[in-house]
């Protein structure tokens, strides 16, 4: 478990040089199928907003008229239109509101759906790099900002611009001195509010990227909670977890800062021009020039302007978050899937187990060279060239010391990288020329660390089938993986294993990971040390199973112990990422140092590979002797 700070992923774009205008406008294609309903709640939210501007010249006709004439009646009539305009105005946002709801939730689930199902096609290269949390955050927190921005901010910059916009005509048109006196203040508010824009974007997109750092701490502790607590670690993870969110903290401050100066100074400069129109209005009434209505409706819309205005600060600032959040989130839709390079009207010589073609060679590495996408330029690779055949019908145990390459390459059978030259081939075909979704049916493989999802044990099992595999399929791939433990579970087959399969042990899930290899009955069988975690005895057990399996496909075993390599039919050694050796198990044990040594379990590699096999041979024959006693 991490105790230090994690570096946030990926790095920030260039947000002073980004387009905040542009980065929203990427919306539009999710934006367009409800843009009638949008365009109808911007409109409704405009009259509603100008039904506020008719409010003040009400009141004007009442001061001039009946207030001035000592009419009771006329009050009264004017203030019953003044409250059927409320009424109206709050009517109409009401139903803005409810216009825009359910398109945007749409649009937001929409959203989301796209970058899951881009997630699932991006090549496993992009999820070394990326934190899970990183790409969580983006899911849902920047998904949830793009919704409120266009609900709210999206439509009323435009509802708040007409606003202003309509309130200085009518300004302008009572009495223009004192409206030009109110349009003074617009020139710096622009400049101020466009340096507020600037520095806002940048601190907004560090928040989020250190939203998503945090998210990663927490989602990492949680699921190894086992670790955290077993080796008492509480206390460090904690201490990473309050310097993140100190940092966070700080980071919310300064956007907190920046917001309360830019929607003061919003506020301040405005009300300075008010107070001083209406003192010089005051004058003009006490001089004949203006008269009482005049005055108070001027004075009545230019507060009535007054949120218009003062929202702007705040509407920017959501806008950049929503801009920031769409940058976000185009970074991982941006990011290029898995090339699905296969040609899918070709033909694949004999499509299930054992049926017969005449291109039957088997699996096949030829050339073939990788280096992780992320290393440096010129380093050296970490496989190749590697040559290797394994015949059809045959297993083929591939063994090596820690770092060697032996995980990396079974890796590239399925394609979850590519090799950086060189070619795999099944069955005489590149499986750059199958398309991946193919390709990933011929192949089934079994990881080292078993991965186990959020779902009963028989749909965690069946993933490795295809669509018409049933209950019988199951109960053989269980039998095989000698998984009767499930018969023990509450529900059986149907029970919930939990997150990670972390209420199940290490041995109950590593065999329900070799049920879901074998469960589909595939044509090519990769396994990266699949019995690792189990018992001596429920070992031998799967063993003796598992032949059959193997005596009807292409298997390349990963192997670390003699048992394991006991099930092939031949052995190839991999060492410093290319193949060393290949020869049966007792051949290679009688010419190869490295491999004795390797299943000999001695503390001291060999110095001298003709001195040393022998020894490493007893070794592994007493070892074996022992093990077939037991």
């Amino acid at each position: 478990m991490p105790t230090s700070l994690p570096t946030p992923t990926p790095p920030a774009p260039d947000v002073e040089r980004r387009s905040a205008v542009r980065s929203l406008l990427r919306l539009w294609p999710y934006v367009r199928p409800v843009r009638a309903r949008l365009f109808s709640a911007a409109f409704v939210a405009v009259v509603a907003s100008c039904l506020s501007l008719v409010i003040p010249l009400v009141l004007k006709w009442m001061v001039d008229g009946p207030v001035a004439d000592r009419d009771p009646g006329g009050v009264w009539l004017g203030a019953l239109v003044v409250l059927l305009l409320g009424i109206a105005e709050a009517v109409l946002f009401g139903f803005r509101r409810w216009l825009v709801a359910r398109p945007l939730a749409g649009v937001e689930a929409a959203m989301r759906a796209d970058l899951y199902g881009h997630l699932q096609r991006l090549p496993v290269a992009f999820h070394d790099r990326w934190a899970s949390g990183q790409l969580l955050s983006r899911g849902t927190t920047d998904l949830m900002l793009l919704r409120m921005f266009l609900a709210f901010p999206l439509t009323f910059l435009l509802v708040n611009g007409t606003t202003i916009l309509v309130g200085f005509v009518i300004l302008l048109a009572q009495e223009w001195t004192l409206g030009l006196l109110l349009l003074g203040p617009v020139v710096p508010l622009v400049i101020a509010c466009a340096l507020f824009e600037t520095k806002y974007s940048l601190v907004a997109r560090r928040a989020q990227d250190q939203v998503g750092d945090l998210t990663t701490v927490v989602e990492e502790s949680v699921l190894g909670i086992r670790i955290v607590k077993g080796f008492g670690r509480h206390r460090s993870q904690s201490e990473a977890f309050r310097g993140l969110a100190g940092r966070l903290r700080g980071t919310e401050l300064e956007k907190a800062r920046l917001l309360g100066g830019i929607w003061a100074l919003i506020t301040v400069v405005p009300e300075l021009a008010i107070g001083a129109a209406l003192v010089l209005g005051t004058v003009q009434v006490a001089d004949g020039d203006l008269s009482a209505g005049t005055l108070v409706a001027f004075l009545s819309t230019a507060l009535a302007l007054r949120w218009p205005i003062d929202s702007i600060g705040f509407l920017l600032a959501m806008s950049q978050e929503a801009a920031t959040a769409a940058d976000r989130y185009f970074e991982v839709l941006d990011a290029e899937p898995e090339a699905d390079d296969g040609d899918r009207a070709g033909a694949f010589p004999g499509t299930g187990p054992g049926e017969g073609g005449t291109h039957r060679e088997g699996l096949r590495f030829e050339g073939v060279t990788f280096r992780y996408p992320d290393a440096p330029p010129g380093s050296a690779p970490v496989l190749g060239p590697v040559d290797l055949h394994v015949r059809t019908g045959e297993t083929m145990a591939l063994v090596g010391g820690t770092g060697s390459g032996k995980t990396t390459l079974t890796a590239l059978v399925p394609r979850l990288y590519d090799p950086t030259s060189g070619r795999i081939t099944l069955d005489g075909r590149d499986i750059t020329a199958l398309p991946r979704e193919r390709l990933r049916e011929l192949v089934s493989v079994a990881f080292e660390e078993p991965t186990l999802f959020s779902a009963t044990v028989g749909e965690n099992v069946l993933m490795g089938a295809g669509q018409d595999a049933d209950e019988e399929a199951l109960r053989r791939s269980l039998d095989i993986a000698q998984a009767g433990f499930v018969d023990t579970l509450p529900k059986g087959a149907d029970t919930q294993v939990g997150e990670q399969g972390l209420s199940l042990s290490g041995g109950q899930r590593q065999r329900l990971a070799l049920a879901r290899a074998v469960v589909g009955e595939p044509r090519f069988l990769v396994l990266d040390d699949p019995l690792s975690a189990l018992d001596v005895h429920t070992e031998a057990l799967v063993e003796a199973a598992l032949r059959q399996v193997l005596a009807r496909t292409t298997a390349l075993v990963v192997a670390h112990r003699p048992s394991t390599v006991m099930l092939a039919d031949r052995v190839a050694l991999l060492s410093g990422g290319r193949i060393a050796a290949v020869g049966t198990h007792q051949e290679l044990l009688r010419t190869n140092a490295e491999y004795a040594w390797l299943m000999s379990g001695a503390d001291r590699r060999p110095k001298d590979a003709g001195a040393e096999t022998d020894a490493g041979a007893e070794t592994v024959a007493e070892t074996e002797t022992e093990r077939t006693a037991r």
